[in-house]
């Protein structure tokens, strides 16, 4: 009796430290790092903290994401390999810049004349379900999201085309090209550098969405905006995740992520225009001025603007990337 006592006490006991480890295991929680170069106050990153929150509530406190915003992890430019080598779990970042990653996905920053940020979000995640592009293979792309109408912002007026020949703006991506095309002078930088820089006089204005007025302060350093809606053209960021990591996740946490991102599409999307919209009452206030260009303008504007897409579409022919199915996809879309 004393023996089978001894094998009892000691299968308890090995059963106790077995299965402690697989508790720990499950009760600790699943830390995520997450790197974005908007500022902390930026809106942007305000509903990015609420993704990470709506994920910690649904998983009910399984994954907690700590969010490092301003670039302090990883900064714009490299935030996307930043994700691929494991210095963040996640990211946010725009993909032109890094020029030349994405080739197929640059369709989305052409200036298509877009109007909204609602449906240039809503595009760039049709587009992505509809043509896959191996280009995002590296990762696991959670959203994607475009900013409203990028257009013309600037210390000097600008009514029509000849206002803009040889004026330096700041452009990133293939907005730079849309600057060349209306006769301005492109200046590659990032958003986090260009408030100084205008400030300073070292470029005479900036093309990107309108909410770039207050978001990034913008307002207090240029006068006037040019709504330029015949070659106005988004942005298209990412949000992604190490694809290592991802596929660590169980499938219910999986499950719960993808969720939450499908509501986040149409809350990004929404929260573009209702920043644009914030924006433009901001520089309102301050009493500098947006300028409305007659349609004849604006069709001038898309006229000079056309060859981007043209010249689009034959890179990609010499890629052998579907460039011309996806321009076609995005322009119908859009309509």
């Amino acid at each position: 009796m004393k023996r089978w006592n001894s094998i009892m006490l000691f299968a308890t006991l090995a059963g106790v430290f077995f299965f402690i480890p697989s508790s720990w295991a499950q009760t600790k929680p699943i830390e995520l790092t997450y790197s974005i170069f908007f500022p902390a106050p930026h809106k942007n990153t305000v509903l990015a903290g609420e993704w990470a929150k709506e994920i910690e509530k649904r998983t009910n406190g399984r994954v907690k994401i700590t969010i490092f915003p301003g670039g302090t992890l990883t900064p714009a430019d490299k935030c996307y390999d930043g994700v691929v080598k494991g210095i963040s779990d996640i990211g946010m970042s725009v993909m032109g810049y890094t020029r030349g990653k994405f080739p197929l996905t640059e369709v989305i920053d052409l200036p298509l004349g877009y109007k909204s940020g609602i449906s240039a979000t809503r595009l760039i995640n049709q587009y992505f379900l509809r043509f896959k592009p191996k280009e995002f293979d590296e990762v696991q792309v959670l959203y994607l999201h475009a900013h409203g109408p990028g257009i013309l912002h600037t210390k000097k007026a600008v009514h029509k085309l000849e206002d803009l020949k040889g004026t330096r703006i700041r452009s990133t991506g293939l907005s730079a090209k849309v600057v060349s095309a209306l006769g301005g002078v492109p200046v590659a930088m990032p958003m986090g550098e260009t408030y100084d820089a205008l400030k300073r006089g070292m470029v005479e204005g900036s093309m990107a969405p309108i909410e770039s007025l207050e978001g990034w302060k913008w307002g207090e350093v240029v006068k006037f905006t040019t709504e330029s809606f015949g070659a106005s053209y988004s942005t298209g960021f990412f949000v992604v995740i190490n694809k290592e990591k991802w596929n660590g996740l169980p499938a219910e946490i999986q499950r719960i992520i993808e969720g939450v991102n499908q509501e986040w599409i149409e809350k990004t999307g929404t929260l573009w225009d209702e920043i644009d919209k914030s924006g433009k009452a901001f520089t309102l206030k301050l009493g500098n001025q947006i300028i409305s260009l007659s349609g004849e303008e604006n069709e001038r504007w898309s006229r000079a603007a056309r060859p981007i897409l043209d010249d689009y579409v034959n890179s990609m022919k010499a890629k052998n990337l579907p460039g011309e199915e996806a321009l076609k996809f995005c322009l119908e879309n859009l309509k």
